[in-house]
């Protein structure tokens, strides 16, 4: 099995920038993820990020956790769970309009923080999409501009902590799924580990690596390459030692932009596309009932909305 693959995004500035795209194609074909060194967002910014993400679930998450644990009787299960996932959570919007300010549970320096860091991970979000344009041949800002719609793309982060759990083979800490919208920057735990990926139908350990960005590309990549990039199943599994740290941010299309596959990516003798075009929306309210499931029969759902005209899509 090849490594997992490491982009070190500083030679993307030196005479090793081929070698450095050359990663992120093959990585986007053949793997859905890879990993972000030298990306630009600051270590310090990073660790003050971290600290303050576990104190909070210290302060304000560890014990609701522990309150659901015991009301749904977690700890003495003796058969696999299949509806339910061993984590805490909680959801921060970006754009198109924040709602940081408005989480009662966020300290103010907390709340700046991530509204910093958010604008970080939003540059290096759309400079990631001018990088995947330029190994597709498609020309500048295309990705940008589809995911834009008519108000600008949605954007925001999951935070998730995934306590030590009594049982791991019994309860995941995420059940297996791919993402549903675009990129996804995932600044995770360098100790603790648990994200495995399905490649080749084995579960790969995606490796905790200190100051990393890991990449992911969603379901909407996949529509609008015609296949050439897949998104990928992974999963979280729990740990009986340690609490691992998750910070998921999911740069994703509009709720009207209108996806399908790039006209440059369609074979002239093709037929039909391989996928269809619909709206961003309407997937996402499919993929609500259907995120632990396959992706191919959302696709093929879309297909049959698709059918119908997108205008009038966009109208019910």
């Amino acid at each position: 099995m090849a490594n997992f693959p490491v982009v070190d995004m500083g030679k993307l500035n030196t005479e090793d920038r081929a070698a450095a795209m050359e990663l992120i194609k093959d990585a986007c074909e053949n793997w859905g993820f890879f990993e972000l060194v030298n990306h630009g967002i600051s270590i310090e910014l990073m660790d003050t990020v971290e600290r303050l993400t576990k104190e909070h679930y210290q302060k304000t998450m560890e014990q609701r956790f522990k309150e659901m644990v015991t009301s749904k009787g977690l700890e003495s299960v003796q058969s696999e769970i299949n509806d339910l996932d061993w984590e805490s959570t909680f959801f921060l919007r970006h754009l198109p309009v924040s709602n940081v300010s408005d989480n009662p549970d966020l300290h103010e320096n907390y709340k700046n923080v991530m509204k910093t860091f958010a604008l970080e991970l939003e540059k290096l979000a759309e400079q990631l999409l001018d990088l995947l344009c330029e190994n597709l041949g498609l020309e500048k800002g295309y990705l940008k501009k589809v995911f834009y719609g008519s108000k600008g793309p949605n954007f925001g982060t999951k935070v998730s902590n995934y306590p030590p759990c009594p049982t791991p083979d019994l309860i995941k800490g995420l059940r297996a799924h791919t993402d549903a919208g675009g990129i996804i920057l995932l600044f995770q735990d360098d100790k603790v580990s648990g994200l495995q990926l399905l490649k080749d139908d084995q579960w790969i350990d995606v490796p905790p690596m200190r100051h990393s960005i890991v990449i992911n590309l969603g379901d909407q990549l996949e529509v609008i390459t015609n296949g050439k990039y897949k998104s990928v199943m992974h999963r979280v599994i729990a740990q009986t030692d340690g609490t691992r740290m998750s910070l998921a941010s999911f740069y994703n299309p509009g709720d009207d932009a209108i996806i399908s596959p790039a006209p440059a990516l369609v074979k002239e003798d093709e037929t039909s596309q391989v996928y269809p075009k619909f709206v961003f929306d309407d997937y996402m309210k499919l993929y609500a009932g259907l995120k632990f499931q396959a992706k191919e029969p959302r696709f093929e759902a879309m297909k049959a909305m698709s059918s119908v005209d997108v205008g009038a899509i966009t109208t019910v």
